[in-house]
Formats: structure tokens, C-alpha cells, sequence
């Protein structure tokens, strides 16, 4: 593979099939957007099957999709620091330290307002009601999503006994392998597709479990398992993993559920979060 993955790809060209050219020149034509993309989204984009795409990747000697991501955003010049496809983030060596600062406030706002805008009434009320009817609420997540999985659980063991964190992926297997149809898990994956992920969710998708998923990408394979997706924004690149302005959408969404649920259940939430506050209370000097 050539140091550039464009001139690779260029390179290559004339010895691809009809496919693998259709694809070609949408990632071509679209270099900064694609490496946002999902192997699903990018499929449906370009009118050319996940099989097409796995295959190119490997005749570029790739491993896979993500490594080919990487890839992708290392070739981009708006990416090569880690700033999102037409912006800057602050890292530019010149900026003052204000100019950092108001340039990351912009990214974090921006987050928010573009989770906002995702935000779809009826999938979140449907959240809600999912949380409040389950018996057990596994909160999960996997690398910086597990940071994001032990906030929600935090938040929500103010107000309920009924939340459950798990950090070790082989003991949420395990617990979702042991999960029932009166179990819900609250589960956190930017991206949707990941093999730990499925580990976990398939065992609990087939005992019967409600599975609600904070998620960037709406057809992603945990979205096909999800029985309700909540999407959070902004686009990461892959060298803008576990970026902050994601974790602040997420937030956002876990303000939310937690508030619908204290509405949904107010006698017990306001004994619960009065009896954590007086708990904690004695901690403070």
C-alpha cells in the first residue's frame, strides 16, 4: 500500500472491477465526507454492497473497513490533526490560548445542536417507558463508551435501584446471557458496530430484553438489534475517537432520558434523589 490511500486507490483504478470502480469514485469524489461514514452508510451512498466494500478494502491491504477509515483521514489535510472535515477545533500551532478556548466552546455547542436536532420525540418517550417498566437496567458500553455507560448509571442510581453497571465485556455477556424480557440494557456505541457489542447484545436480544442504544449511526448492526435508537452528534473521524463534543451529545441524551424517567416516575424518584442527596451530604466537610 502507498503512504497516501487516495494515490493508492488512483493507482489501482484501471484493475478494478465495475463495482469496485463505482465505489472508488464515490470515495474520490466524496474523500472528506466518507470517512465519517458507516460500512452501511457508505454502501447505500455509493450503490455498492458491504461485501464490495470489505473486498476493497483488502486489495489495498487493509485489514478492514476501520483500518481503511484511518486510512481515509490521514490522507485528508482538514483531518490530519483530529479537527472535523471543514473546521478547526482549536489545535491550529498559531492560535492563542482564547481562540483555542472559543473555538472549542463552538465545537461543543455545535454538538449539542446537532443532537438536538436528532432527537426524535416518540423514540425517546419510547426510551423512557422501556426503562421505567424494567425490571434490571444493564448499562453498558465498551472503551469510552463504558465512561458514558458508568455516567448513566450514576445519574440514574440517584433516583432508582434498578440501574446496573458492568465495565469487564466478558461479564456483560455473561449478564446478558442470563437477561429476561423484563430486563432492559441502556447500551452506548458511537459507532454501532462492534464485535464485543454483538457479543453482548445478541444473547439479550434473544432472551428477550429490551435494547435501547445511544448511537451516532441509525443503521448501524446494533440499531438492527436496538428495539429503539437515540442519535447523538457530532460526526467523529477515526482520528477523533472518543472526542468530547461526542461524549457532550451523549450527555445530552442521558440529561433527558433520566428526566423523562423522574417524570414518568415521580413519587419514587423524589424519595430516592432525597434520600442519595442526605447520603451524600454527610460525605461533604
Amino acid at each position: 500500500m502507498q503512504a497516501n490511500i487516495l494515490d493508492s486507490i488512483a493507482s489501482q483504478y484501471s484493475s478494478l472491477t465495475r463495482s469496485s470502480k463505482k465505489l472508488a469514485d464515490y470515495i474520490l469524489t466524496h474523500k472528506s465526507e466518507a470517512q465519517y461514514m458507516s460500512i452501511t452508510t457508505l454502501a447505500e451512498a455509493s450503490c455498492v454492497s458491504e461485501a464490495t466494500i470489505t473486498r476493497f478494502c483488502k486489495m489495498l491491504g487493509l485489514v478492514g473497513y476501520n483500518d481503511f477509515k484511518l486510512a481515509l483521514a490521514k490522507a485528508d489535510p482538514t483531518t490530519v490533526t483530529g479537527d472535523p472535515a471543514g473546521e478547526n477545533s482549536g489545535d491550529e500551532p498559531n492560535d492563542s490560548f482564547e481562540g483555542l478556548c472559543r473555538r472549542l466552546y463552538q465545537t461543543d455547542v455545535s454538538a449539542l445542536s446537532e443532537t438536538l436536532a436528532l432527537t426524535d420525540e416518540t423514540s425517546a418517550q419510547k426510551a423512557i417507558d422501556l426503562l421505567s417498566r424494567a425490571r434490571r437496567v444493564y448499562c453498558f458500553g465498551q472503551g469510552g463508551s463504558n465512561v458514558m455507560a458508568m455516567e448513566a448509571w450514576a445519574r440514574f442510581s440517584t433516583a432508582s435501584l434498578n440501574f446496573i453497571h458492568i465495565e469487564d465485556s466478558h461479564m456483560q455477556a455473561m449478564a446478558s446471557s442470563l437477561c429476561t424480557d423484563q430486563d432492559a440494557i441502556l447500551f452506548f456505541s458511537y459507532s454501532g458496530a462492534t464485535k464485543d457489542m454483538l457479543d453482548v447484545l445478541k444473547p439479550a436480544k434473544n432472551n428477550g430484553a429490551s435494547i435501547i442504544l445511544i448511537t451516532h449511526f441509525s443503521n448501524s448492526p446494533a440499531a438492527m438489534l436496538a428495539d429503539v435508537s437515540l442519535l447523538c452528534g457530532p460526526s467523529e473521524s477515526p482520528l477523533q475517537s472518543g472526542s468530547i463534543a461526542a461524549k457532550i451529545g451523549q450527555l445530552f441524551i442521558i440529561d433527558y432520558l433520566f428526566h423523562g424517567f423522574c417524570q414518568k416516575n415521580p413519587e419514587i424518584c423524589t424519595a430516592a434523589r432525597q434520600a442519595t442527596a442526605q447520603a451524600t451530604a454527610r460525605k461533604l466537610l
